[in-house]
């Protein structure tokens, strides 16, 4: 195996420590006779365990060898593979390089490990080449990339001819991206500064927008806007506010699931982590995705200034926010700095013009060029939403008066009419049903 990966080119850039070239070290070791066989068995245990760990996270099955990797292939950010994501197979020197390349990488699946296993009187390559996970919960392994990894590894274990490997990866590429932003529907900031800065979100739930009952025209708008970012054409940051639990953040989320497979991604920033805003945007802008900065819950209050940040990277500065990002903002203030009466009278012993305090504060909810309400329903419409979900629970069958009868009585205890009190009451119900 290491006379195979000593060859690679392109894809060298592999990280050292990686499964891969640590089972090529011991192949080596084996194959010199430089080994105590005991320290040998302990060192290729250790890596089937790292790569047990990789499968449970990606949810990889039947021949785990095999899936990762395709994982390689898939996550490997090189010259080659970023140009391969935005146009897919292509002509010229570097094309040989990457034959080459995927020839080896042909040769690495089919490697036969049962002479390793002959002699330290072993069998765990056997076991990994037929794998069968004891579970497979879409709540533990990221879903998204397990689909992808596997549907490219299954079309690499038919292929053998260079350059079909070569179509067969680059098409990988152009259709679904590399790396971790080509597989992942999510991210968010890493606080610590020592690892990765954006890390996926390895769950992002699957609502769709037609579990928000109601709220269509709050919905078209929302839909509207994305379509045209996502399809190259001018946009607006969008801003949701209303009353809460009326659905602004499920909507958001809901688009992303909708507009995934169209090249959507969403990286989720906390107010604590503005001032990081630029360096996030350098790290997207150049990438074949259409990203949305997602902000939950936005407000501030008078002694914050990381709106100042926000403003900045929206409109300010000398470089203009890339085509490639819009910010989606959910707050429960339309302008989401709270303000007082103090603010709007220039009769103040603290400041002498205090009517431009407001005006700085207001403008920042203008650089928002959509906005869209979130009321709470009225009784009619929270009783409208109750009925409609609980159609999607076959357990509830009470009748509808007396459905509706027992959502009065619920929201008059959990805060009001609202999209979220209506679910939580449904779900109480689905879950107390057999009692």
């Amino acid at each position: 195996m290491y006379n195979l990966t000593s060859k690679l080119i392109i894809y060298r850039s592999i990280p050292s420590d990686s499964i891969l070239f640590k089972l090529s070290d011991i192949c080596r070791d084996f194959d010199n006779d430089h080994y105590d066989k005991d320290v040998l068995i302990t060192k290729i245990l250790g890596e089937i365990n790292r790569l047990l760990d990789t499968a449970t996270k990606y949810g990889f099955n039947k021949n785990l060898w095999h899936n990762y990797l395709a994982y390689l292939l898939a996550t490997t950010e090189t010259p080659f593979t970023l140009v391969s994501e935005k146009v897919g197979a292509s002509d010229g020197s570097v094309k040989e390089f990457a034959k080459n390349d995927l020839v080896i990488f042909k040769q690495l699946f089919d490697y036969d490990f049962s002479a390793i296993e002959k002699v330290l009187n072993i069998n765990c390559f056997s076991i990994i080449e037929n794998y069968k996970a004891v579970m497979k919960s879409e709540q533990i392994y990221n879903k998204s990339v397990s689909e992808k990894v596997q549907e490219l590894s299954e079309k690499f274990e038919k292929t053998s001819d260079a350059e079909e490997l070569y179509e067969t990866v680059t098409d990988f590429y152009r259709r679904y991206g590399v790396g971790k932003f080509g597989l992942n529907k999510a991210f968010r900031v890493n606080d610590d500064e020592d690892g990765e800065f954006l890390l996926p979100i390895t769950n992002t739930g699957n609502m769709q927008l037609d579990d928000l009952v109601g709220y269509e025209i709050q919905k078209k708008k929302l839909i509207e806007n994305t379509e045209a970012f996502i399809a190259g054409k001018k946009a607006n940051n969008v801003l949701l506010y209303g009353d809460a639990g009326t659905g602004k953040s499920t909507s958001i989320k809901a688009i992303l699931n909708q507009y995934y497979p169209a090249g959507l991604r969403m990286i989720e920033v906390y107010k604590h982590q503005f001032k990081d805003l630029s360096r996030i945007i350098n790290e997207i802008k150049n990438r074949n995705y259409r990203f949305i900065i997602y902000m939950d819950d936005l407000s501030f209050e008078e002694f914050e200034i990381e709106y100042k940040y926000l403003k900045a990277v929206i409109e300010g500065g000398l470089e203009p926010r890339p085509d490639n990002v819009l910010i989606y903002a959910t707050s429960n203030r339309r302008h989401l700095i709270r303000e007082t009466w103090g603010d709007r009278s220039d009769m103040s012993d603290d400041e002498i013009h205090r009517s431009d305090t407001m005006q700085e504060k207001l403008s920042l909810a203008a650089r928002f060029g959509v906005t869209i309400s979130y009321f709470k329903p009225s009784q009619k419409e929270y009783f409208n939403i109750v009925t409609e979900l609980a159609k999607r629970y076959p357990e509830i069958t009470i009748p509808e008066e007396e459905l509706i009868a027992k959502a009065r009585v619920w929201e008059m205890n959990h805060g009001g009419f609202s999209g979220r009190s209506a679910q939580q009451f449904i779900d109480y119900l689905a879950g107390t049903s057999e009692l």
